[in-house]
């Protein structure tokens, strides 16, 4: 809730056009506005405060500084499914499972995981595409306990994201490095995927509200498509 408060307090600046130095709406009537307690809406707030967004004088309210009335397109520091980051730009998502097996992890998937080496997990090779077009190819492993039932009767095509809420893994966090690279060269034959590098390949752990890690992704975005934003401020 107070994350949801959050993103609308940000709409809200844009929608108005507020600039740096306009005093932000008071906590009771964002309150009311947003339907939610003052005591959520304080918290939204704080978040903002610390991230620079909005400063408070005390006795006048808060304020929105220079980095609170730039809007970015697809902020590198909010965690998104890639099923959100396409959609939010506007792309008809479809998908394209390639593999899905049950194996035991190796070195790599276990310490990123916390799990024993050899312990059961689940990996997932995804094209996502939008419009039609090739964008992201997706290479996931998760805790074989985090998705429990055949996999064979589950549809892999939509948000692992909302699929690992639904079995009480609600991921709001990541720890991700992004880099440019070519798609491994076997896809690229298998997957008819030549010639439409490089590529931004953006490595993240999935971590849920009480810190377990349950997803490692390895997201490969169309570089030519798609980029990321980032603020920068002293």
């Amino acid at each position: 809730m107070v994350l949801r408060v959050y993103d609308q307090i940000l709409a809200l600046i844009a929608d108005l056009g507020l600039k740096p130095g306009d005093r932000l709406t008071a906590e009771t009537e964002l309150a009311e506005v947003f339907g939610v307690s003052r005591s959520t809406v304080r918290e939204a707030l704080r978040l903002l405060e610390q991230e620079g967004v909005v400063h408070a004088k005390q006795g006048q309210g808060r304020f929105v500084s220079a980095s609170g009335s730039m809007r970015l397109e697809r902020p590198m520091t909010k965690y998104e499914s890639i099923t959100e980051v396409l959609t939010a730009r506007g792309y008809t998502v479809t998908s394209a499972v390639l593999d899905v097996r049950v194996a035991a992890a190796d070195a790599r998937e276990a310490d990123a995981l916390g799990l024993a080496e050899g312990a059961e997990v689940i990996r997932l090779l995804r094209i996502r595409y939008g419009n039609n077009e090739p964008l992201v190819v997706s290479e996931n492993t998760l805790p074989r306990a985090a998705m429990p039932g055949p996999i064979e009767h589950r549809d892999w095509s939509g948000s692992l994201t909302l699929a690992l809420a639904g079995h009480g893994h609600h991921v709001n966090a990541s720890v991700a490095t992004i880099s440019a690279v070519e798609l491994p060269e076997a896809w690229q034959a298998r997957y008819s995927l030549a010639g439409l590098g490089p590529w931004l390949l953006v490595s993240e752990v999935g971590m849920t509200r009480t810190g377990d890690h349950v997803l490692l992704a390895s997201d490969y975005h169309r570089g030519a498509e798609i980029s990321f934003s980032v603020l920068r401020h002293r």
